[in-house]
């Protein structure tokens, strides 16, 4: 059997408009029978985050609902721990793995294993580099940089300055972002509209990282801080912390992820806004997409990102920028989080109407 994805020619199924169908083996896509007692072998990068936890739970969830069997491993943060992880699941004879990499160029040895013993491979919200991963199933990263960008010089006073926290160097998502925001970005540095005082990586997207970059920027540059363009929201936290050490205060700073206690600053004023990403779309999705590709059935993918060797077809959710006028018509009404969470040390007379 061919563990890898062929691409079957889309004028063989019209009703698919610009439509990629994949499917396991060459075999006609029509004949697919499920096997029983489906295995997913579910490589994390990290459970320390309660973002992946929530990953966790929802695919663990879908795949339960769909009769499959999942076997989670967490590698916190660690590449050597990560491919060991990912070799368990291969020697356990997992049907399909799914893969959320530590670290994207480094995971394409897991991809060759895994091939190797005949395993298909889906990259789960950050892509696998320099490797013939057979899926990518994320969110449009590009996009969410753009959306971070736009909205900070749509409410900075020009000409700005302002300070940029990149992610982690070793997740390809990080690149992602940094190439959607300097899309937009790049006119107004061309015009002088906007100064960028200071940038550089946060190492493992940490908090920590992030408060040192604004420390580093505060006694290079001084003071006088626009706005703070940071790609998730742990750097934003960690950047919000430094800017308070500091009495600095009105500065714009971006986020993603729509994590609780972002939600709680944003409610509070001191985070402008955050990215949400849907993680029971993504997740309940990659769970579908597993079956599927375990099963040798047809997946639609409509997009391709290139991962340096080949253009990987990609499953890519939308996502939605959210600020104080709509967390109650986002990330509450998705019921993601509650509103008495978010909205905890507001006072009653200053929260918006519950849902």
């Amino acid at each position: 059997m061919n563990p890898r994805i062929v691409l079957v020619i889309v004028s063989l199924l019209l009703s698919i408009a610009l439509g990629v169908v994949l499917s396991r083996s060459g075999a006609a896509v029509d004949t697919a029978v499920d096997k029983q007692d489906i295995t997913i072998g579910l490589s994390l990068d990290t459970l320390k985050e309660a973002r992946w936890q929530a990953d966790r739970d929802m695919f663990v969830k879908r795949a339960s609902e769909l009769g499959a069997r999942v076997v989670v491993l967490a590698a916190n943060g660690d590449d050597t721990v990560q491919i060991g992880d990912v070799e368990k699941l291969i020697t356990s004879r997992v049907d399909v793995l799914v893969i959320v990499a530590h670290d994207g160029t480094a995971m394409a040895k897991a991809v060759r294993l895994a091939h190797d013993a005949g395993i298909p491979v889906i990259a789960y919200d950050r892509l696998i580099r320099d490797s013939d991963v057979d899926l990518y199933v994320s969110f449009d990263n590009e996009r969410v940089g753009a959306l971070q960008a736009q909205y900070l010089v749509d409410r900075i006073a020009r000409p700005a300055r302002i300070v940029r926290i990149y992610g982690a160097k070793t997740d390809n998502n990080a690149a992602q972002f940094k190439a959607g925001q300097d899309s937009v970005l790049e006119p107004y540095i061309a015009r002088g509209d906007v100064e960028v005082i200071h940038e550089d990586w946060a190492e493992d997207w940490k908090p920590e990282n992030a408060k040192r970059i604004v420390n580093a920027a505060i006694t290079a540059n001084g003071t006088r801080i626009d706005a703070v363009l940071a790609s998730n929201d742990g750097t934003a936290g960690g950047a919000i912390q430094g800017l308070s050490e500091e009495g600095i205060e009105g500065v714009v700073v971006t986020g993603q992820d729509a994590e609780i206690v972002a939600l709680q600053r944003i409610a509070s004023g001191t985070q402008a806004m955050t990215i949400y990403k849907p993680l029971n779309t993504l997740a309940q999705g990659a769970a579908d997409l597993a079956l599927k590709l375990a099963n040798g059935n047809p997946i639609v993918a409509r997009q391709a990102t290139y991962n340096g060797a080949i253009d990987v077809p990609s499953v890519l959710f939308d996502v939605v920028t959210v600020t104080s006028d709509n967390i109650v018509t986002t990330v509450i009404a998705d019921g993601q989080v509650a509103y008495d969470d978010v909205y905890r040390g507001i006072p009653e007379a200053a929260r918006p109407p519950r849902p």
